[in-house]
């Protein structure tokens, strides 16, 4: 289907379709036809690549694969390029971006971590990967991003709502991630990027080969990491006030596995662009055994700790597979695009069996699903989105319709969430009118429908104690459940450039639609010892934002200052009781599913000094504040709450060479302050002091270009927590000292 499609476009071109003249204002014409580099036309975007030397103001991005479609937003964006990715590699992509202001990251270990964005995250800050919403399981703590980082060229980080063009999970912000862009013709190269960590042994490879044969093109790329368990600088961690001592300070079973592979081929032309691409990302990596499912006093450690770099039970085994068809067409004044995805998530959660309440001592033999699979998940996601922007004069007008279907399909001997289908349509109109030099406004609207079909779900043991069980001795964990939702959502916003200064505002409404495990979860979650139980009447979260923004440019200074306030009328939340759960839930505390009313409100703020050529100093803030207004929880905070922080850089680039092209060396210096704003069962978690060391340059290897980038993450070892860690509920500390280094070779 995504091959023809692109195929009818490609004929309608070939036979002749009639052509029209381009009739876009002049610099979106020109960048659009590659005649102006997308960089000339960035404004009110934090670049984060300083060998840019580009911190223009005036809301833009740029369109997918380098097109360089203008996308003038008086929202705040983030523009992040491949070399600043690779500056900061970490296990994992958000990792290597949680320094940006605004950003930071739930930690799972070593190889995985989840985004959160002005400390709200989950379901509520969507990924987009080649314009395709990224849909995995993205509603648990422990579950990474099925990004492979290597393959990542170039991203955008819309912080604050966004749902108006890309939809309910927006409602937080967005991490929209692209490809590398189309060669140029004739074009054929290879890279060979290499990795390592001395903290947990991590090893990573990737190889990449493009091409362009006339309006042909091509694509592809391999990666390949191995991770030993991590280490922290402490050699005993207390889970739930049971003393758990960790052998050479590594952290148990928490070593990992992935490997990657994307092919794109694609075909280009003056009017039409089709880019059809395949990929999966295949992770196995383990849980602490020590805070999972069992008792930590009745964890084997003799056996764990006989290696760092094995992955025994309990673990994680995801596979993500994704089919992409991308393709454009202009005429006149204006600009078709459709996206069609496919996405294959398979996610099985492998622990030991353990049993309690009216469960079975043992394991019967007759179940066909393997006694070690505690839960598994297969979800099958189809996505269609179509926009036509149109460039009227002084209007630069967007239409665009967007679909989804969802199904869901659980399996093992575990429940937590039944299986669901889902569909969602939404349409959406947006327009943007420059009205002189100085001023743009724009305004928009949105208009979704959504529908979630929840399957029931009956558990595979009698509640009885009697040797004969009938037909209503096993319960039904799930009802089937069937709901829709409606939603109207808008926003008004503005851009003033007047010389050297820059301002922005942006008003308006957005919307989440629940999601299956907070509207029917009913089991126990052993990563968090607690039961859930969702609710069945919950209406979709509803949010008012008020975003606004200055800058300004002076010679050598560059400032930008980005106050935020949400107002939710209903968020969406996992409220602790008073009870506890013996029966099914192994004696765990319940946690019920439940809204309230919650302000937010908080700020970031970047301070660049170029002191001479090769010299910088730079500082970065950001701070949140979230209050729960009625409800049990009325005057707490909400969950991951990030304290503030402030980010200290200064970056030398000297004008001597040493032998190498474009030398740098940095140094970043963090402080976090003490986070005592908490909501049970959260701890206050202290405030510290981490420096982060990093250097690089540009070699000739055979005469190849060769970059290579050291990092020195930690270095003075400090022991300390961080508050939106998934580990930080059991006062694991984070990482102790990593050297590590990244090489790029282009051939």
């Amino acid at each position: 289907m995504m091959l023809s499609v692109g195929l009818v476009f490609l004929m309608m071109v070939k036979m002749g379709y009639p052509t029209y003249t381009f009739d876009a204002p002049l610099e979106q014409r020109d960048v659009f036809l590659g005649k102006r580099k997308p960089e000339s036309v960035f404004r009110d975007t934090v670049i984060a690549d300083k060998s840019l030397k580009t911190y223009d103001l005036e809301g833009v991005t740029i369109s997918d694969e380098g097109l360089g479609r203008e996308k003038e937003e008086s929202s705040n964006i983030a523009f992040i390029k491949q070399d600043y990715i690779r500056e900061h590699r970490g296990g994992s992509l958000m990792k290597s971006l949680e320094k940006l202001p605004g950003i930071s990251t739930i930690g799972i270990g070593s190889g995985a971590s989840k985004p959160l964005i002005r400390g709200l995250g989950f379901n509520q800050v969507m990924v987009v990967t080649n314009g395709i919403k990224h849909e995995g399981q993205q509603w648990g703590a422990d579950h990474g991003l099925e990004v492979d980082q290597y393959a990542v060229d170039e991203l955008v980080i819309v912080k604050g709502p966004a749902s108006i063009r890309y939809g309910s999970d927006a409602i937080a912000g967005v991490v929209d991630i692209r490809d590398h862009s189309v060669p140029e013709k004739g074009e054929i190269g290879s890279t060979l990027s290499f990795g390592a960590k001395s903290n947990n042994g991590w090893l990573g490879t990737s190889v990449n080969t493009f091409g362009r044969m006339g309006h042909w093109y091509y694509d592809a790329r391999v990666t390949y990491t191995d991770y030993g368990d991590f280490r922290v600088p402490a050699d005993t961690v207390y889970v739930y006030d049971f003393g758990v001592s960790l052998d050479n300070n590594r952290v148990r079973n928490t070593a990992g596995r992935e490997m990657d592979w994307t092919a794109r081929i694609g075909y280009v032309s003056e009017r039409f662009r089709n880019s059809i691409s395949l990929s999966r990302v295949a992770t196995k990596s383990g849980f602490f055994a020590n805070a999972h499912g069992l008792e930590p006093r009745n964890v084997d450690e003799e056996l764990h700790d006989q290696s760092g770099s094995d992955m025994l039970l309990p673990r994680q085994e995801v596979q993500h597979y994704k089919a992409i068809d991308r393709l454009s067409y202009r005429f006149a004044n204006h600009l078709l695009e459709a996206d069609v995805g496919f996405q294959f998530n398979k996610r099985k959660e492998w622990s030991q069996y353990v049993n309690h309440g009216f469960m079975p001592p043992n394991y019967p033999a007759e179940l066909q699903a393997p006694s070690t699979l505690e839960r598994a998940f297969d979800k099958k996601v189809y996505s269609l989105n179509l926009r036509d922007e149109w460039f009227l004069d002084r209007h630069q007008l967007q239409l665009g319709l967007s679909g989804e279907l969802q199904k869901n399909e659980i399996g093992g001997w575990g429940f937590l969430i039944p299986g669901f289908t889902q569909r969602s349509i939404g349409f959406y109109a947006l327009d943007k009118l420059k009205i002189n030099k100085e001023w743009r406004v724009q305004a928009a609207a949105r208009l979704d429908h959504s529908h979630i079909q929840i399957d029931s779900y009956q558990d595979w043991f009698p509640s009885t104690e009697e040797e004969v069980a009938g037909p209503e001795d096993y319960l039904f964990r799930a009802e089937e459940t069937s709901r829709t939702f409606n939603s109207l959502v808008w926003s008004v916003g503005f851009n003033y450039v007047p010389g050297q200064w820059s301002f922005k505002g942006n008003v308006g409404t957005s919307f989440r639609v629940p999601i299956a495990k907070e509207l029917a979860a009913n089991g126990v979650n052993y990563h968090y010892y607690r039961f859930e139980k969702g609710d069945a009447d919950l209406s979709p979260e509803r949010s008012f934002q008020v975003d606004l923004g200055a800058a300004w440019e002076h010679e050598k200074w560059n400032v930008t200052f980005s106050p935020f306030f949400n107002y939710f009328s209903n968020y969406i939340y996992l409220n602790p009781s008073a009870e506890y759960d013996y029966l099914y839930g192994a004696g765990n505390q319940v946690f019920y599913y439940t809204q309230a009313r919650v302000s937010r409100y908080g700020a970031e703020l970047s301070l660049l000094h170029r002191i001479n050529n090769s010299f910088e100093v730079q500082l970065q803030g950001e701070y949140v504040y979230s209050e729960q207004l009625n409800g049990d929880k009325k005057g707490y905070t909400l969950p991951f709450s990030p304290p503030p922080s402030l980010l200290a850089n200064a970056t030398y680039k000297p004008a001597l060479d040493f032998g190498m092209g474009a030398p740098y060396l940095a140094l970043d210096f963090r402080v976090t302050a003490k986070q005592q704003n908490i909501v049970p069962p959260e701890k206050i978690t202290p405030g510290y002091r981490v420096v982060d060391l990093r250097m690089g340059g540009q070699f000739r290897v055979f005469k190849l270009p060769l970059k290579a980038d050291i990092q020195v993450r930690n270095l003075l070892n400090t022991r300390y927590m961080s508050h939106t860690s998934f580990y930080r509920l059991i006062n694991l500390p984070e990482q102790g000292r990593s050297i590590n280094v990244s090489f790029q070779l282009e051939i």
